[in-house]
């Protein structure tokens, strides 16, 4: 059972939000003393899907979330648009798949770097995804 500590709640609608974004994730991190690659790993995960609201759903909604689960503490990010959703989410999610001018790396490569992730969309109603990243994970 996964217990939320607190939680801030971010929209994101241009690039300028993205930095500070940022920052507030690696606030968070800090808090809980997860190491400097670790955050790393969540920022840069983190970054990617904020880009990726950004790109295909002109912005949405982030939570920003302390969790803990037993003895570990983590991050949780959601990351809630209202764009177009994704059709084929298992194709999404391979490596060079992309339906923008990208390089098709970035679902799969968040994936890569967190230790939880989930992704949730229907066509036309948007997209929802949340990932962890634990402190030791």
């Amino acid at each position: 059972m996964i217990l939320v500590l607190n939680k801030d709640v971010m929209a994101i609608g241009n690039e300028r939000d993205v930095v500070p974004f940022r920052n507030r994730v690696k606030e968070h991190a800090v808090k809980i003393g997860m190491s400097l690659v670790n955050q790393t790993k969540l920022i840069t995960a983190a970054s990617e899907l904020v880009r990726n609201m950004l790109r295909y759903a002109n912005g949405g909604v982030t939570n920003i979330e302390t969790v803990s689960k037993g003895r570990e503490n983590g991050i949780r990010l959601t990351f809630l648009d209202k764009g177009p959703g994704i059709k084929d989410i298992p194709q999404a999610m391979k490596d060079g798949f992309s339906t923008g001018k990208s390089l098709g790396l970035g679902l799969p490569g968040a994936r890569r770097l967190v230790s939880e992730f989930d992704i949730v969309s229907s066509p036309g109603k948007g997209t929802t995804v949340t990932i962890i990243k634990w402190k030791n994970g």
